[in-house]
């Protein structure tokens, strides 16, 4: 009797011990689970893809501006102002000379003498004013060697006052230039009473670099 009580007691053991080592055992559902989840996040799309490094701005959708129109850049190699006369031509002999708006022949008025004001008599003193005063303006070959190519031309009459327009590049301040062929024809048209610029921006340093 002994004997029996004492298997039947080992056998309680046994089970106790098979019953508590399944209760920690991890259920096959939850096993199965869990290998499923751990490969679900491993085969993703966006696992694996590592962050994308930051990088500087590049260019590769600007395109390069070609069009040398926007920037005008004389590199004529004028000649210095002590250098021959010889020199200077030979130099702005490759220089375009400035236009005239007009062909009117030049009008010299002698010392004391005066002309009425007329627009004809206005156009043939500015065109002997380009001569006369020539070394402010572009129409010789020496002094466009020297990068003067500055250039005056009859606009039109105001009543007694004379519009003309600057072009070109002087080397006297526009505004200057606009006093002395002012004076020029005053002394010899009285009746007129002002010479003016059809535009004021004319007179400015950046309308000299204009060309």
């Amino acid at each position: 009797m002994s004997s029996l009580h004492g298997i039947s007691a080992h056998l309680l053991l046994a089970f106790t011990l098979i019953a508590l080592t399944e209760s920690f055992a991890p259920t096959a559902p939850l096993t199965t689970f869990i290998q499923s989840h751990h490969r679900t996040i491993h085969n993703s799309p966006s696992h694996g893809n590592a962050p994308q490094p930051l990088r500087s701005s590049d260019w590769s959708d600007f395109a390069i501006l070609d069009d040398d129109d926007d920037f005008d850049v004389d590199l004529t190699p004028y000649a210095d102002e002590n250098d021959p006369q010889e020199r200077k031509a030979e130099i702005g002999m490759s220089v375009p000379a400035p236009t005239v708006s007009s062909n009117y022949d030049p009008i010299y008025v002698g010392l004391g003498e005066t002309l009425p004001l007329s627009e004809e008599n206005v156009e043939g003193v500015l065109a002997a004013c380009r001569e006369e005063i020539g070394t402010l303006f572009g129409y010789t070959a020496e002094n466009r060697g020297v990068g003067i190519t500055g250039a005056v031309d009859f606009v039109e009459m105001d009543g007694p006052i004379v519009i003309l327009t600057l072009k070109g590049r002087y080397w006297h301040q526009r505004t200057t230039v606009l006093e002395r062929v002012k004076s020029y024809i005053l002394e010899r048209i009285p009746e007129v009473i002002d010479v003016a610029v059809a535009d004021e921006w004319e007179l400015t340093d950046e309308a000299n670099e204009v060309f």
